[in-house]
């Protein structure tokens, strides 16, 4: 049986979103890039880090003194997880209440944003118009 990864909190999300940017880490690395000007200190960094290594969140190459952590899930993979996720909890699984919220009341979507949703929205119609066995 396959163990379902679990979904991030919001701090354990800002180290997987460090890892995938630049990859392989140090804690000291990762660190000193979500710290910021927030008070979170280098020990707390550390702990996180490990409770997400128990939680396979992250692996550990323990080969140097500084241990070098790495992200497990892959960052579409756990955006995909989590939207599924808000989606169902929010919108009852409709992706177009989802989408039409997103962009009738947050900020305008620009051109180059409404030009990316057309080519997607095009190549969705091509796809459904094809057929699942259209290669």
């Amino acid at each position: 049986m396959v163990k379902k990864q679990p979904a991030p909190t919001p701090s354990e999300l800002r180290i997987l979103q460090s890892l995938w940017q630049h990859g392989p880490s140090t804690v000291r690395e990762v660190h000193n890039r979500i710290a910021g000007d927030s008070r979170v200190s280098y020990t707390t960094t550390l702990k996180q880090m490990q409770i997400m290594h128990d939680k396979g969140l992250v692996r550990r190459d323990a080969e140097n003194r500084a241990h070098v952590y790495s992200a497990v899930p892959e960052q579409e993979q756990t955006q995909q997880a989590m939207l599924n996720d808000f989606m169902s909890r929010v919108y009852d699984g409709s992706s177009s209440r989802l989408v039409l919220q997103a962009l009738g009341i947050s900020r305008p979507a620009s051109e180059q944003e409404l030009d990316e949703i057309n080519r997607l929205v095009q190549r969705l119609r091509n796809e459904s118009s094809n057929g699942p066995d259209a290669s």
